[in-house]
C-alpha cells in the first residue's frame, strides 16, 4: 500500500491545484462488474485512477489554459486542456507506464475505450444511479441513461477519465462504496427523469444539498453549443482574437 499511498500523493499534487480529484481502484473491481467485451486488459490487481473535474476547474484551470494560448483547436478546448494535465501527469511521474483514456475516446467498433462513470462507482468517487436501481421503475423497457451524483457536487462535476498504473500491482488495496447520497427510491426516479427528460435545465445536478456549483461563466460554457464554444471563448481560426 505504501506504493499505492505514495503515487496517489503525487497524483493530488498534479492534480488537485487544478480543480481536480483523484479515486484509486483495482482493474479487477472495474472489470468484475461489466461484460467482457467492456473490460480493462490488465490484470484485476492493476492499479488506476479515475479522475473528475470539480466546478474549480473551469476557473483555476481552463482559463489559465486559454489565456496561455496553447489551446490547439484539434478537439473542444476542456478536452485539450484535460489532456494537458494528463500528459501533466506522465511527465512528472515518468517512471511508471501509464496509460491514459479520456472520457470521450472510442474503440474502432464505436464502443467507449472506458465507461467512466463505472469507473467512478468501483473508486467510491461517485455513485453510480441507473433504472436497476429502482425495482419497480414506472419507465417499463424504455431506455433510460443512468448519472453519477458525487456526494459534495451533486451533479455539479465531469468524469474526465482514467489513469492506468501498467505496472502496478496493488492486491491490498481496499474498495471503499461510494456515497448513496440520493437514499430514496422516490429520489432516483426524480433524479433519472431529471437527467433523461430534463438535462438542459441543469435541475439533476441539485437532486441533493451541494457545497458548490459551476460558476455563472461555466454554466454558459457548456449551454453553447459546441460549435459556437471558440466564438463564447474569445477564439478565432483555432487562435486568440484578444
Amino acid at each position: 500500500m505504501a506504493v499505492a499511498d505514495a503515487v496517489a500523493q503525487r497524483l493530488r499534487e498534479l492534480l488537485t491545484p487544478g480543480g481536480f480529484e483523484c479515486h484509486p481502484f483495482k482493474i479487477g473491481w472495474y472489470n468484475a462488474i461489466l461484460q467482457p467485451t467492456f473490460h480493462l486488459k490488465y490484470p484485476d490487481d492493476t492499479l488506476a485512477f479515475v479522475v473528475l473535474s470539480t466546478p474549480q476547474m473551469y476557473e483555476k484551470s481552463f482559463k489559465p489554459f486559454i489565456i496561455s494560448k496553447q489551446f490547439a483547436g484539434v478537439r473542444d478546448p476542456i478536452d485539450e486542456c484535460v489532456a494537458q494535465y494528463f500528459f501533466l501527469v506522465k511527465e512528472n511521474l515518468s517512471e511508471q507506464r501509464i496509460e491514459a483514456i479520456h472520457d470521450f475516446e472510442i474503440l474502432p467498433n464505436r464502443r467507449p475505450k472506458v465507461l467512466v462513470q463505472t469507473a467512478a462507482h468501483v473508486a467510491g468517487a461517485a455513485y453510480y444511479y441507473q433504472k436497476n436501481n429502482v425495482k419497480k421503475n414506472p419507465w417499463g423497457e424504455k431506455k433510460i441513461y443512468g448519472v453519477c451524483i458525487h456526494p459534495r457536487y451533486g451533479g455539479w462535476f465531469a468524469i474526465r477519465g482514467v489513469l492506468i498504473f501498467q505496472d502496478l500491482q496493488i492486491p491490498s488495496l481496499e474498495q471503499r462504496p461510494p456515497v448513496d447520497c440520493v437514499s430514496t427510491k422516490e429520489k432516483i426516479i426524480e433524479l433519472l427523469e431529471r437527467f433523461n427528460f430534463h438535462w438542459r435545465d441543469w435541475t439533476y445536478r441539485d437532486i441533493i444539498e451541494v457545497e458548490e456549483r459551476y460558476s455563472e461563466d461555466q454554466k454558459q460554457y457548456f449551454a453553447t453549443p459546441p460549435s459556437k464554444r471558440l466564438e463564447l471563448l474569445g477564439l478565432k481560426n483555432n487562435c486568440l482574437s484578444y
